[in-house]
């Protein structure tokens, strides 16, 4: 009863999100605006205080790093070389979170800042496009976003995926 079975491919899902997101300056938006979203939500995860619990393992555990590790097993679950790229660039933005952590910017503001821009150019690509963004129908499409990204780059180097 509360199972859910993947029953979309990955190629299912990134064709129904390609549909609202055919306009090309929707695209360039979305190149811009998702990277930032992703790596405000990243931000405001790592902020948020963490149990005690998990003061013990070696590596530092906290919202942000959990929150990534479940993304990663639903991205392997849909396909292994976009779930590889995705680790990578999560890796990447863990390390900027690091590095504005231990500069004299406040990691808050900074992704208030970039989650509000972020939404702001999204609304304005589909406004563009004519089109409702497509979490609007699924919540899921959140998660399809990054890797849509992430194809179609794969998809201009002939990389199968």
């Amino acid at each position: 009863m509360f199972e859910k079975k993947i029953t979309k491919s990955v190629y299912d899902w990134l064709d129904e999100y390609g549909d609202s997101h055919q306009n090309y300056y929707n695209e360039v938006i979305h190149w811009i605006c998702v990277p930032l979203i992703i790596f405000s939500v990243l931000c405001l995860l790592w902020i948020i205080p963490t149990p005690k619990l998990f003061e013990h393992f070696y590596v530092t555990i906290n919202w942000c790093i959990l929150f990534i590790t479940i993304s990663l097993i639903y991205y392997l679950l849909l396909s292994v070389k976009l779930a590889i790229a995705i680790s990578a660039f999560a890796f990447f933005l863990t390390y900027l979170i690091y590095l504005i952590e231990q500069s004299d910017l406040s990691l808050y503001l900074v992704s208030i800042g970039m989650f509000v821009v972020g939404w702001i150019g999204q609304f304005i690509g589909h406004l563009i496009e004519g089109k409702r963004p497509s979490f609007a129908q699924d919540l899921q499409f959140l998660m399809i976003g990054p890797i849509w990204l992430i194809a179609s780059l794969y998809r201009r180097l002939n990389i199968s995926f």
